[in-house]
């Protein structure tokens, strides 16, 4: 991996979809071992999954995982705090305004 060049990867992963009251979640575990830094991006291929509600569903898949260059990776991880910054600014109240 260069200072301005990204790579792909091809990775066999397992993915699990919750659709339960307890926990409603998707994860992706790289079945390779491969690990996912700062500013990578990663797709997994095939049709939508849908757990109904109430199960969990498990298939294997293969993902693309497109690493980030060192700059992205240098950049992201600066940039990343200001970002996740966003994600906490909610609110609660019943009443909408805008």
């Amino acid at each position: 991996m260069g200072l301005f060049t990204k790579e792909i990867e091809r990775a066999p992963c397992t993915v699990e979809i919750s659709h339960k009251f307890e926990s409603l979640h998707a994860h992706v575990r790289f079945n390779n071992g491969a690990v996912i830094h700062p500013g990578d991006e990663v797709q997994v291929h095939g049709p939508e999954i849908m757990a109904p509600f109430g199960e969990v569903v498990t298939e294997d898949r293969e993902a693309t995982i497109i690493r980030a260059s060192k700059i992205e990776q240098l950049w992201t991880r600066m940039t990343g705090d200001f970002e996740f910054m966003e994600l906490c600014e909610f609110s609660f109240s019943e009443e909408v305004t805008l």
